[in-house]
């Protein structure tokens, strides 16, 4: 007779073995087979030609994790921001602004640089500014809403990574960002398991051999299961959020559309490329200037994609902050910019 008591035993075992992130994906296609069954062909290929795009900064960002961690050139970088950490910051924002990097390329380069031991202050300064700008991005901005407003979103960029590194630093010690990241991969934390001796020639050890091929892979799967996850959600996003129901929401003069284009571009933002022409075609039809400055850097830096990239790196209490900082600074950026323009 077969042991009863082996069931409630081994759901557990089983559920934890499941991984959530890849099954939360299969329900969501299984639910839109059941609704819309014609779209999940054509979302699987977006949500797989976006993930192709991304792959070659995933490649680099863990062959370059996994190359670090196997030679132990991790050590070179302890201590390398000591005192030297607003610079950083300067240069993070200032380097995020100008990188060619959407909002969900960063992440991989995000997760090195965490798993490189840098600040997290300098790290958000990055992390913030980077999605919002770059030479493409404010070439086809200028073409299709103004030149003034490229130079103005790229100030935005570069101001919203300084205000958040700065934040970051001065609140260093609070509960907020005390021990910020999640438990990753061995390679993706910042103080993981014992670092090795300096070897450059790391393919001479089996061991390292080892270390390098583990690190890899786990921070392969880490990192692309979490940006599939979300190129899927922004793939239904682009497909079942009509743009003429943003447009009803954040028309309008006044400081009311600023705060609703800040909060309504968080969720609602496609991607920057296609942000210009819907922003454009919004202040053609009476939409502030101010409210379409804040709803291009609130949806740029925590629009879906990213906001759960970003959700799988570090804590719930830093994803809010980060979250809070986005929009803080796309308010100032639509206030200043409703005055100027």
């Amino acid at each position: 007779m077969a042991d009863q008591s082996l069931t409630p035993r081994l759901l557990p075992t089983l559920w934890g073995r499941v991984d959530r992130v890849a099954l939360t994906g299969v329900l969501i296609l299984l639910v839109l087979a059941l609704f819309d069954r014609p779209a999940v062909v054509p979302t699987i290929e977006e949500t797989l030609e976006h993930f192709w795009g991304t792959l070659p900064f995933i490649l680099f960002a863990v062959l370059a994790i996994g190359y670090m961690k196997a030679t132990g050139s991790e050590r070179l970088l302890d201590g390398a921001f000591q005192g030297r950490e607003t610079r950083m910051i300067l240069m993070g924002a200032i380097v995020g602004g100008l990188s060619p990097f959407c909002s969900c390329q960063v992440i991989p380069f995000v997760a090195a640089l965490l798993a490189a031991g840098a600040p997290l202050s300098a790290v958000m300064a990055f992390w913030l500014a980077s999605p919002l700008m770059d030479p493409a991005m404010f070439s086809i901005t200028a073409g299709g809403i103004g030149f003034d407003f490229a130079v103005a979103k790229t100030i935005a960029a570069v101001g919203l990574g300084i205000m958040g590194g700065l934040t970051v630093k001065l609140l260093a010690n609070s509960a907020i960002f005390a021990d910020p990241l999640r438990q990753q991969p061995a390679a993706m934390g910042c103080c993981s398991a014992k670092k090795m001796t300096l070897n450059w020639k790391f393919w001479q050890e089996s061991d390292r051999r080892s270390t390098f091929g583990r690190t890899t892979w786990d921070n392969f799967l880490f990192l692309g299961k979490w940006l599939m996850f979300a190129y899927l959600l922004q793939s239904l996003l682009i497909s079942y959020v009509p743009a003429d129901l943003i447009a009803r929401v954040i028309g309008g003069d006044g400081l009311t559309p600023i705060f609703l284009g800040a909060l309504v571009g968080a969720p609602a933002y496609l991607n920057g490329y296609a942000a210009v022409p819907l922003v454009g075609g919004l202040m053609e039809q009476g939409m502030s200037p101010g409210a379409g400055m804040a709803f291009m850097v609130a949806g740029g830096v925590s629009c879906i994609p990213a906001a759960v990239a970003v959700w799988a790196l570090v804590k719930p209490r830093v994803f809010v902050a980060y979250i809070g900082l986005a929009l803080t600074g796309a308010v100032i950026a639509g206030i200043g910019w409703s005055l100027v323009a």
